[in-house]
């Protein structure tokens, strides 16, 4: 079968080709064409469009580069005609999916829908285009299921696929020593930095997080790049601070740290899964903010807290993101022993709560079976 899938940021890069490894299991012919990054690359097919060049957020941002991203729809949508697919798979990127939703299915497109946009926590008025354009949805996190169920629009539920690229990285060879020689480290305790995929996150976070380095002596700090973000972006930030930048290696940097320090997203959920305590810091334009805030209804910003349903891991946000609180936190997950036990066993059971591996391939085989109805 012929897919087109749309990723538009690291996350869905990593989704996207997972569920593609999946796919290529249960369907011998599986033909794919899609915007994504380099992991859905190393899967096969047509890479159309990077998610570097569609990465876009924040409301400023997106009326600052509205004509770019008319430009994208407009191709996204001829070349979907032109490749007459057997069916649409969207990951996440609602501002952009959802409109390509209704494109595909006013042209009799079948449209699925992984990972679904998180119109629990804003924008909830998103269900109606979701129920007129998506025909299937599959869902990531268990709680889902029973949101949806309320608005009478039944979704697919097969676990949470961040387990199995975890896993995978925790299973690989490789120790700290392997770690630290090569990528030139010091042998002391990593403290990781994930400032965020996008240069706006990391305008407004980094430069915080790296003012508290020289209390920390007995340990190196650690800074995760971005993949979709140029090596030399990150210069301007270190420069006058000890701290190393490594690339292509976040999960590398997750599995050899002692406690990191992690904007909100993704990035949070992945820590917990690779155990490691961390401060969740975030800081957003103080429009962006301010503009969130009056529409925003849940509680928590972190997946980690929001799947729990409890604040597993201490959220600083905006005015709150401050040199001396995130201090403040850092300590307590370091030298704490009962803070950061806490903290771990909490971890213990988010996964029991998000269930074991194999969900890429369970949504895959759905999808598939779907498709053959």
């Amino acid at each position: 079968m012929k897919y087109y899938i749309i990723a538009g940021e690291a996350s869905g890069d990593l989704h996207g080709s997972n569920l593609m490894r999946g796919l290529k299991m249960v369907d011998s012919e599986a033909n794919f064409r899609f915007w994504g990054g380099d992991l859905m690359k190393t899967q096969g097919g047509k890479l159309v469009k990077h998610y570097k060049e569609t990465a876009i957020m924040g409301f400023v941002e997106v009326l600052v580069n509205i004509l770019k991203i008319k430009r994208f729809f407009k191709e996204c949508k001829q070349d979907i005609l032109n490749y007459k697919p057997d069916v649409v798979i969207l990951i996440d990127y609602p501002g952009f999916n959802l409109r390509m939703a209704e494109f595909a299915k006013s042209n009799g497109l079948k449209t699925y829908y992984y990972i679904s946009p998180k119109i629990w926590a804003w924008k909830e008025s998103r269900i109606k285009k979701i129920k007129a354009f998506v025909d299937k949805m599959f869902v990531i996190f268990p709680f889902e299921v029973e949101y949806f169920k309320k608005h009478n629009y039944p979704v697919n539920y097969a676990g949470n696929p961040l387990l199995d690229a975890v896993q995978e990285k925790i299973d690989e060879s490789g120790n700290f020593d392997d770690f630290i020689k090569r990528n030139n480290l010091e042998n002391k305790s990593v403290i990781g930095i994930l400032a965020g995929s996008r240069k706006q996150e990391i305008d407004r976070n980094l430069g915080i997080m790296l003012e508290i380095i020289p209390n920390y002596k007995e340990h190196q700090f650690v800074i995760a790049a971005a993949p979709s973000i140029e090596n030399d972006y990150y210069d301007k930030f270190i420069e006058g601070h000890n701290v190393k930048v490594v690339f292509n290696q976040t999960y590398d940097v997750l599995k050899n740290s002692t406690a990191a320090l992690v904007t909100s997203g993704t990035a949070t959920l992945e820590t917990a899964l690779f155990n490691v305590p961390q401060v969740v810091c975030y800081r957003a334009g103080n429009l962006t903010y301010f503009i969130a805030k009056q529409f925003i209804k849940i509680e928590y910003a972190s997946l980690v807290n929001l799947i729990m349903n409890t604040e597993v891991v201490k959220e600083l946000l905006q005015f709150d993101m401050n040199p001396g609180m995130v201090k403040e936190e850092l300590d307590k997950i370091i030298f704490n022993t009962v803070y950061r036990n806490n903290m771990l066993d909490d971890y213990k059971q988010l996964r029991e709560v998000l269930g074991g591996t194999g969900a890429s391939e369970r949504v895959a085989k759905l999808i598939y079976d779907y498709l053959q109805q």
